[in-house]
């Protein structure tokens, strides 16, 4: 892998993981217009990582919150805003656990990770996102329950899919529970913490075989590019979000689903 070929693979991670547009199926489509075959997943989920330092950083002072309520509980101090914050804890911990689950049962059917796959998986996330248009909002992180930790966790474990977009269908799931935007776009990004740090420890034993096939350089420009691209991404996303125009990216998935499916 060349330096070019990692400084856009990292910038089309860093900017789709957050733009609900599908990482996985983008990374995807350039791969194979590269010509770079099969990359350790490792290379992947170390992108990730990128996106997951951009995640901590901008709502770094929800997780500081909630890890304080943890602790407090921890040791027996916890007040009522601090029960508050554990009941929401338990929620994203459902939901992961619940993405835990049926990410690893799509992985046993073995889905084929090719650009046929992906393209008409864009029209799923974009059918999605349209429907957003009528969700009603008004549901803040006091009102979340189990029932949403289900729901959202179910939508994660299917945003494994190439062509789903994680933050798409998370957020998406989120709308259609009734949260507010800006609650739907936080929460859709907490529970994927916990869900990234699961993947790297899954996939830490193909360590050997990325440093084997890609450079530490390399790699290292990678996971910059990543990291520049998420932020600017996520600031997009969220002012997109909360001014009601998260649809918009329909009118980008359709028509590349559509001339995809054409084409290949």
């Amino acid at each position: 892998m060349s330096y070019v070929q990692a400084v856009i693979l990292g910038i089309i991670q860093g900017v789709t993981e957050f733009l609900p547009v599908s990482s996985s199926g983008h990374l995807l489509m350039i791969r194979h217009w590269m010509g770079l075959g099969e990359i350790p997943v490792l290379f992947d989920v170390l992108l990730h990582v990128a996106t997951l330092i951009v995640v901590l950083v901008m709502f770094r002072k929800k997780v500081i919150d909630l890890l304080a309520s943890l602790f407090r509980w921890i040791v027996r101090k916890a007040d009522e805003q601090d029960m508050r914050n554990m009941k929401l804890i338990a929620v994203i911990l459902l939901a992961v656990f619940i993405t835990g689950v049926l990410g690893l049962a799509i992985s046993e059917l073995n889905v084929a990770e090719t650009p046929k796959v992906v393209f008409p998986l864009y029209l799923v996330t974009a059918s999605l996102l349209w429907y957003t248009r009528k969700a009603k909002e008004g549901r803040e992180y006091r009102d979340l329950n189990f029932k949403d930790g289900l729901f959202t966790g179910v939508a994660q474990g299917i945003g494994v899919l190439p062509g789903i977009s994680r933050s798409g269908i998370t957020i998406s799931a989120g709308l259609y529970r009734g949260m507010n935007r800006d609650v739907a776009a936080e929460y859709s990004f907490l529970i994927s913490i916990p869900a990234i740090l699961g993947a790297l420890l899954l996939d830490l034993k193909d360590g050997v075989e990325l440093m084997n096939s890609i450079s530490l350089p390399v790699l290292a420009v990678s996971f910059t590019a990543a990291l520049i691209s998420g932020f600017m991404a996520l600031w997009i996303l969220v002012r997109l979000i909360n001014s009601g125009k998260f649809y918009y990216f329909c009118f980008y998935l359709v028509p590349l689903g559509i001339l995809g499916l054409i084409f290949f």
